[in-house]
């Protein structure tokens, strides 16, 4: 197999280097002229075999949106397109039926694993027909964690429905992260009475209800930081929180939890140095690299 990829950032170069460790061939393009193997889209379209499989990983937005449609003019009948960014889930069928119009087939991936997903695998939710899933099943098995498929992968429905899927998923994410941040900064209070707050995460590792990723990461930011001394309580967010959060009001489900995880997100912003949007701004870069203000 011998597939293009769009987008040679952080999420892009692992992934290259994962999937063709699994014996697949992977052209890049990128805009970067030190990490693409051609210098256009077009030269990546007349390099591939068709039909063939372009996987997107780019910016949502705009960028993912001039990307598709290049791409839709330049590649023809039976070709795939993959969108693995973080769009919003709307923009991908608007993207299958401009895809459509070629006879072009389109679909989505939800990408989650950040920067460590070159080494534990990225877990992968799609949308897409039955026939685009066993198409490009070889991609994801080589992108997915080694194990059963059912463990890190989904084919959670139709186009649009693997972006659906992740965004609920980093809905969740805000809400564990902001409780996990908040227990960080009561306990960090109590100087007088825990005496070994770093120790006290890293005991919750084994075989507490809380043990997770989240809480590893949180324990290895404390470790290299144990006060946050270095970052300042600023917390981004790239867009699925609020995504999540307005459909939950279009379908009249009460999200408190991750509505108060987005809204503590822009209190950061306005000045709050909280030790808690400090541990929350710790942990976005330990699992995605995420860029933080570092402080003075």
């Amino acid at each position: 197999m011998h597939i293009g990829l769009v987008g040679l950032g952080r999420m892009g170069s692992n992934m290259r280097t994962r999937i063709e460790k699994h014996g697949i061939k992977v052209t890049g393009y990128d805009k970067n002229p030190e990490v693409t193997d051609v210098s256009s889209l077009n030269e990546l379209v007349a390099a591939l075999p068709a039909p063939r499989i372009v996987w997107v990983m780019v910016p949502a937005g705009e960028i993912t949106d001039s990307v598709v449609s290049e791409l839709v003019d330049l590649l023809e009948k039976g070709d795939l397109i993959i969108d693995g960014g973080n769009s919003r889930f709307t923009e991908d069928a608007r993207h299958a039926e401009l895809a459509s119009k070629k006879s072009i087939e389109f679909m989505d991936a939800g990408v989650s694993g950040g920067i460590w997903g070159l080494k534990n695998g990225y877990g992968l939710m799609v949308g897409g027909t039955d026939k685009q899933v066993k198409r490009a099943m070889p991609i994801f098995d080589a992108l997915r964690p080694e194990g059963p498929r059912t463990e890190g992968f989904v084919h959670a429905g139709p186009v649009g429905a693997g972006h659906y899927a992740k965004m609920v998923h980093n809905g969740i994410e805000y809400g564990i992260m902001q409780a996990f941040a908040e227990g960080y900064e009561l306990m960090n209070k109590r100087e007088d009475l825990i005496k070994d707050l770093t120790g006290t995460f890293k005991a919750w590792q084994r075989g507490t209800v809380v043990r997770s990723w989240l809480l590893e990461l949180l324990v290895r930011a404390l470790e290299q930081d144990p006060e946050f001394e270095q970052i300042e309580g600023y917390v981004d967010d790239s867009g699925e929180g609020r995504w999540t959060i307005e459909e939950a009001i279009d379908n009249a489900v009460p999200m408190p939890v991750i509505s108060a995880s987005i809204f503590a997100r822009f209190v950061s912003r306005q000045g709050d140095e909280s030790p808690a949007m400090k541990a929350v701004a710790a942990l976005r870069h330990q699992f995605g690299g995420h860029a933080v203000k570092k402080a003075d």
